[in-house]
C-alpha cells in the first residue's frame, strides 16, 4: 500500500496569503499560550524538549499518512545539514525564544527575534560577498534606530537584560535556520528534512532536559494575565503549543510556499510580532508608550526592506517560532 502524497501546489495567490496570515496569527497566539505551561512549574529547557518531541511525534504521524518516504533514513552526506538545522535552527531557536517570551513583553521578544532576516542579508553581503540592493543600508539603520527607541537606551535598558540577550540569540539561530534552509535539497523534500531535523533536536533536548521531567504538566495552571481567574490542565495548553502553535502553522507556511515566493511569505509572516503585541496587550495587559510604538514601526519597516534587499532569493524554509 502506498501512502498519500502532499497536496498539489496551491494555484491561487489569495489562498497562499490566507495560509500565511493564518499561520502568523497562530504563531502569535502561541507566544501567549506558551506562558501557561512555562509559568506553571515547567522550566524553559523541559518546555522546549516537550514542544520539540511532541512536534516530532505529530510529524511522524503526518508522514505516515501523507508521505512515508519522509521516514526513510537520511543520506550520510545530509547529516551535517540536518544536525545544523536541528541543533541550531530548531533546538537553539526554540530554547532561546522560550526564555525570551517568558521574560519580555511578547511583541518585543518576537520583534527582536525577527531581526534574524537582517542578519541573513549582512551575512550574505560580507561573508558570501554577494551583492545586495542599496536599500539594505537604510533598512539596517531603521532597524537599529527602532530597537534603540523601543528599548529606550537613553534611559538605560527598560527590559530584562537576560531576556534581551536570549531574544538576540534566537535571532542568530533564526538567521542560521534560513541560511541552512537555502540548501536545494531541503526545499525539494521539506517534510523529510524537517522531520529528521526535529529528530536531531529532540535527541539533543532529551539529553539536556529529558521529557519525563515535565511532571508539572499534570497539574492545573492559571491562564494568567486578564484570565488569571481561569485554570486549564497544563498539558492541554502544552498540546495547543505543539499542535496549533508549532506543527499546524508550520505546514500552512509550507503550503503557502507552493503559491507564493519565499520572500513574500517571509515578509507577510512579519505579522507574527504584531499579533504577539496584540496578545500581550489584550491578554497580559502589556503596553508600550507612543514613542516605543514608533520604534516598533521603524523596526518592522527595516526588516521588510532587508527581506527584499537580496538580489537573488533561493527557496527558504518558512519561519518556525
Amino acid at each position: 500500500m502506498t501512502s498519500a502524497r502532499l497536496p498539489q501546489p496551491v494555484r491561487s495567490p489569495v489562498v497562499g496569503y490566507a495560509l500565511v496570515l493564518t499561520a502568523a496569527v497562530l504563531f502569535g497566539l502561541n507566544a501567549g499560550a506558551s506562558r501557561i505551561p512555562l509559568r506553571s512549574g515547567t522550566d524553559e529547557a523541559t518546555f522546549t524538549t516537550v514542544r520539540i518531541t511532541g512536534a516530532l511525534l505529530v510529524l511522524v504521524v503526518i508522514a505516515l499518512v501523507v508521505d512515508r518516504s519522509a521516514l526513510r533514513l537520511p543520506a550520510v552526506r545530509r547529516l551535517p545539514l540536518l544536525i545544523g538545522l536541528g541543533v541550531v535552527g530548531i533546538a537553539g531557536l526554540q530554547g532561546f525564544y522560550n526564555v525570551a517570551i517568558n521574560r519580555l513583553p511578547l511583541g518585543i521578544a518576537l520583534l527582536l527575534e525577527y531581526t534574524g532576516p537582517v542578519l541573513v542579508v549582512l551575512w550574505v553581503r560580507f561573508a558570501r560577498r554577494e551583492p545586495v540592493h542599496a536599500r539594505m543600508w537604510p533598512a539596517l539603520g531603521l532597524t537599529l534606530v527602532g530597537l534603540a527607541v523601543v528599548s529606550q537606551v537613553w534611559s538605560g535598558l527598560v527590559f530584562d537584560g537576560l531576556g534581551v540577550v536570549m531574544a538576540l540569540l534566537a535571532a542568530g539561530c533564526f538567521a542560521a535556520y534560513f541560511l541552512l534552509g537555502e540548501d536545494g535539497g531541503v526545499s525539494a523534500e521539506p517534510l523529510h528534512h524537517i522531520l529528521w531535523a526535529f529528530a536531531m533536536a529532540a535527541v539533543l533536548m532529551n539529553v539536556v532536559a529529558p521529557v519525563w521531567r515535565a511532571d508539572a504538566l499534570g497539574a492545573d495552571a492559571s491562564m494568567l494575565g486578564r484570565l488569571s481567574d481561569l485554570t486549564v490542565p497544563a498539558w492541554l495548553a502544552m498540546g495547543w503549543v505543539v499542535v496549533l502553535g508549532t506543527v499546524t502553522p508550520f505546514f500552512l507556511l509550507l503550503l503557502a510556499l507552493r503559491a507564493l515566493p519565499a520572500t513574500v511569505v517571509s515578509v507577510v509572516a512579519m505579522l507574527e510580532p504584531v499579533v504577539a503585541s496584540v496578545v500581550g496587550w489584550g491578554w497580559y495587559a502589556e503596553s508600550l508608550t507612543a514613542v516605543q510604538l514608533g520604534g516598533v514601526v521603524l523596526v518592522l519597516v527595516g526588516i521588510v526592506l532587508a527581506q527584499t534587499a537580496r538580489r537573488d532569493h533561493p527557496d527558504e524554509l518558512p519561519p518556525l517560532t
